[in-house]
């Protein structure tokens, strides 16, 4: 699919040629799209004075990039601006329904301009649903500069974008708007929107339900005028949005990088001993629709990694909550997680056990196979016994404090590794002077 989305292809709303069939009205999003730098809002850290995206706009100066960041930020309206600013055809393709077929397609359209001497801008939208194939045809085109290659993705492109491909364009991260700008976007929309009026909470209200996208904020906008005609109401509350518009659905992904992001705040707020901002980061998933099977999971693996046995109730209470929403599904068993949640993050914390498995396993991954000691050896048999299999060994029920003091338990020659240190907090604390404790028994032997 090329289409030209950009410059004289289009007449301003309203106008049309005799005979031309009535256009359909454009989107409120269409119809208040930035045509200058100047009117853009948001990104200022890209587009303010002296920032990269400014720069390479007074610059003349073209260049391959990936326009990173979640939807409705201005991704296409920056590409098509640039078009303008370089006096560029502008190629767009939509990588969910274009093919290798439609790259070569919007190559030939780019040569063909070359010839009438002006260069292409191509903007591939989605770029990240390009198998590898696919994005490698793009390469030698980019490479030979017959396009000026921008590419738009909502998800991380160092994950979803070839290497290849990345190393020959400049990654530019774009952010969600914020509430000032919102509030900037609504005003500039009421102009268009003829006599509506806001009241403060239902600007809130709008601001909430964006998500800090403003096409969203736009299309929001657009349903609210839509109704408020139909029912001759001129003033927008917060009551008439409530009543008007479904409940958006917070920006998430499940399995993509801001699904990731949140089980990361989640897993570092109970670790941090934060339960506000835990029960947030949990809520904030259940809300964006993630599966509170999988949330279990991660809580009992909070448990266990970063509690240990300095809280040993911790990990029952995290295994009970798992099991109670296995029992009662949602939305009931989501407040045994949610009770989870908060005791792990309030519970003392120890990273002792996972610490000290970590060095044990990679120690074992790169040692010799060490032969068990022969007094730790089992004796089933006769001629084990024989052998020597078990003997010597002193069975630490029979000893003081249930503890056979100097006895050796690692293999032959092997120094003790120490990879254990418990905490002084919560029970680990009480761990840590038994083992003391015990270490002092050994010392009290004569030594050899």
């Amino acid at each position: 699919m090329v289409s030209d989305l950009f410059g004289d292809t289009q007449k301003p709303m309203g106008q049309k040629s005799i005979g031309q069939k009535p256009q359909p009205r454009q989107p409120l999003a269409e119809q208040l799209r930035p045509t200058t730098l100047d009117a853009v809002i948001g990104q200022s850290h890209l587009l303010g004075p002296g920032k990269p995206l400014r720069l390479a706009f007074e610059a003349h100066k073209p260049h391959s990039m990936i326009l990173w960041g979640p939807p409705g930020v201005g991704k296409t309206t920056l590409a098509r601006l640039m078009a303008s600013a370089f006096d560029s055809a502008f190629i767009a393709l939509s990588a969910v329904f274009s093919g290798v077929k439609d790259i070569r397609a919007a190559m030939e359209q780019a040569e063909h301009n070359l010839e009438l001497g002006q260069p292409t801008l191509l903007f591939i939208d989605e770029i990240h649903r390009f198998n590898k194939a696919q994005q490698d045809a793009l390469l030698p085109f980019a490479e030979s500069g017959l396009v000026t290659l921008i590419g738009a993705t909502t998800e991380n492109p160092s994950f979803e974008v070839n290497s290849a491909l990345l190393s020959r364009a400049q990654v530019y991260v774009l952010k969600s708007l914020t509430e000032d700008e919102l509030r900037q976007l609504i005003t500039r929309a009421q102009t268009a929107l003829g006599a509506l009026v806001f009241s403060p909470d239902a600007i809130q209200a709008l601001i909430d339900r964006a998500d800090g996208d403003a096409r969203r904020l736009l299309n929001l906008l657009e349903q609210l005028d839509t109704a408020a005609q139909s029912t001759g109401c001129t003033e927008i509350t917060a009551q008439l949005i409530r009543d008007t518009l479904s409940a958006g659905a917070r920006r998430f992904d499940k399995g993509g990088e801001h699904f990731y992001d949140q089980i990361s705040a989640l897993h570092k707020s109970v670790r941090g001993s934060h339960p506000d901002a835990a029960l947030y980061w949990f809520c904030r998933m259940l809300d964006g629709g993630a599966d509170a099977k999988y949330l279990s999971r991660r809580i009992v693996r909070m448990a266990w990694e970063d509690i240990g046995l300095a809280d040993p109730r911790a990990l029952q209470i995290a295994n009970d909550a798992a099991a109670t929403y296995e029992r009662l599904g949602s939305p009931e068993g989501e407040l045994a997680l949610a009770q989870a949640v908060i005791y792990l993050a309030i519970a003392p914390k120890s990273n002792a056990g996972y610490a000290a498995f970590n060095q044990a396993m990679a120690f074992v991954k790169t040692d010799q196979s060490r032969e068990v000691p022969i007094h730790l050896r089992n004796a089933p048999t006769r001629l084990m016994k024989e052998l020597g299999y078990g003997h010597a060994y002193r069975y630490a029920h029979d000893e003081p404090h249930a503890y056979a003091a100097g006895e050796n338990y690692l293999p032959d020659g092997m120094a003790e590794p120490k990879w254990y240190q418990p905490v002084p907090r919560g029970l680990e604390g009480k761990i840590a002077e038994k083992m003391a404790f015990l270490r002092s028994l050994d010392d009290t032997l004569p030594s050899d």
